[in-house]
């Protein structure tokens, strides 16, 4: 019973395939792709970039002059100044009106303006390269993924054949059995290790599941039904190397690494960020212009002058008082700071702080770089030597069982002798395996680290 429903579990993890056929098949690029325009964190990281742009703007535009005006319309009862006779008149309800512009640049605040637009500039660029490293990281475990994939669909595949070659040899062995040429024990014995690679072809099933639904939950679909993606050929040849040197993927990478590029821009905003500090200090000078008019209905307007009768009063219209009551200045304005609660010293020395602190981040990543590569280059080097070894380990493995099989058809050695023969032959096909696949992500890590696009091509 158990036998018959693991047969029927592989029947359908093998039919699937066919069932999804007109599924789309996703290519490495197209996974890489579609995990970045749908990542979170990278859009938040976009949001970031849009901030900068934003600041960078303003502080441009900071340098432009500025440019207000002002209005109020006024209701006043009871005593009241009339600007005409400059007399004042006793429950008198006034309607009144003022007009204020002005208008000011600043002429010099010791380069703040310009550090300032510089500095945004810098930050700018920090968060564009920081959000190229999160791409490139997205990239890469996504890339682990899909290999991943490529590793447990040829562990299954691997378990397949040894679980074919253990039926075939299980009718053969019946037919021995039958025949009074072998004891039913030995045939007991091979039934029992076609039991067991059975359930390692379920577990193997199960690991490929799981990793197609890490794949996907990186590719931020919602569910991995139906989800498929295309197999590679690959040409590893009988002699691969590994041709790059540590100092050659390291100088690469400090010219192509993001991080690299983002510490350095930290650096330099920091820096800028002391500029502007030591700016405080400088005096500040400004250039301001003023207009103003208004208008209140109990003025009069002086229509004559006589000498006899005296002055004449008539009413003052709205346009006219607000055309005679012009008035616009100029001025020049110098501010020199001296004292303000030692701010500006404490802003330097925060800033001085700041730089040294972003000149050991930028050391730390250096040699984190440099560390990650060397170690890069070392697993590379040793999934390599793997990978050979286990060549030749399979091709004496397939050739020890082969003579093991034909022994076990003629008596010559028992059922554990066979299944033993077979178990290092199937753990040697998973070692290749493996192997092949370690070396093959090694090497993509190398490409990564050198600026390379990651793709599936040796």
């Amino acid at each position: 019973m158990i036998r018959h429903l693991i047969t029927l579990i592989v029947i359908f993890a093998l039919a699937t395939p066919v069932v999804n056929s007109q599924e789309k098949r996703w290519t490495l690029e197209e996974c890489i792709r579609h995990a970045i325009e749908n990542n979170i964190q990278v859009k938040q990281q976009e949001i970031q970039v849009r901030y900068g742009e934003n600041a960078l703007l303003q502080s441009r535009l900071n340098v432009l002059p500025s440019v207000n005006a002002q209005g109020s319309n006024n209701y006043s009862f009871g005593r009241a100044l009339d600007e005409t006779t400059y007399q004042f008149t006793d429950n008198e309800n006034v309607i009144s009106a003022s007009f204020y512009g002005s208008a000011g640049v600043t002429l010099f605040n010791g380069l703040q303006q310009v550090n300032q637009i510089r500095r945004n500039r810098y930050n700018l660029e920090a968060s564009l390269s920081d959000l190229e490293a999160m791409k490139e990281s997205i990239a890469l475990n996504v890339a682990l993924s899909y290999l991943q994939i490529l590793l447990n669909r040829e562990l299954v595949t691997v378990t397949e054949n040894q679980l074919s070659i253990t039926r075939e040899q299980i009718e053969k062995t019946r037919k021995m059995v039958d025949a009074g040429s072998l004891a039913m024990g030995t045939l007991l014995d091979i039934e029992a290790q076609a039991s067991r690679e059975e359930v390692q072809l379920i577990n193997n099933i199960n690991q490929l599941d799981i990793s197609m639904l890490t794949l996907t939950q990186l590719l931020e679909l919602e569910s991995a039904e139906g989800f498929d993606i295309v197999i590679p050929e690959y040409d590893i040849s009988a002699n691969p190397v590994v041709e790059a040197s540590l100092q050659q993927v390291y100088s690469e990478a400090l010219d192509s690494r993001p991080e690299i590029e983002s510490a350095k821009l930290r650096m330099e905003t920091a820096r800028h960020d002391l500029l502007i500090a030591r700016g405080a200090r400088s005096p500040r000078l400004s250039l301001n212009s003023t207009f103003s008019t208004g208008y209140s209905d109990i003025r009069r307007k002086i229509l004559a002058v006589d000498p006899i009768e005296g002055v004449t009063y008539g009413d003052y219209p709205f346009s006219e008082q607000l055309n005679d009551n012009i008035n616009y200045g100029i001025s020049l304005n110098l501010s020199i700071p001296i004292f303000n609660g030692w701010q500006v010293n404490t802003s330097i020395k925060n800033s001085n702080l700041a730089i040294e602190s972003n000149r050991y981040n930028l050391e730390s990543v250096r040699k984190d770089l440099y560390k990650n590569i060397q170690q890069a280059i070392a697993d590379a080097e040793g999934s390599l030597k793997s990978y050979l070894a286990s060549q030749k380990a399979v091709a004496a493995m397939e050739e020890a069982f082969r003579y093991t099989e034909q022994k076990l058809n003629v008596g010559m050695v028992t059922t554990v002798e066979y299944n033993s023969a077979k178990t290092d032959l199937l753990n040697a096909q998973s070692e290749l395996a493996q192997s092949k696949y370690r070396f093959l992500f090694r090497i993509k890590v190398l490409d990564f680290y050198r600026g390379l696009p990651l793709t599936l091509d040796i």
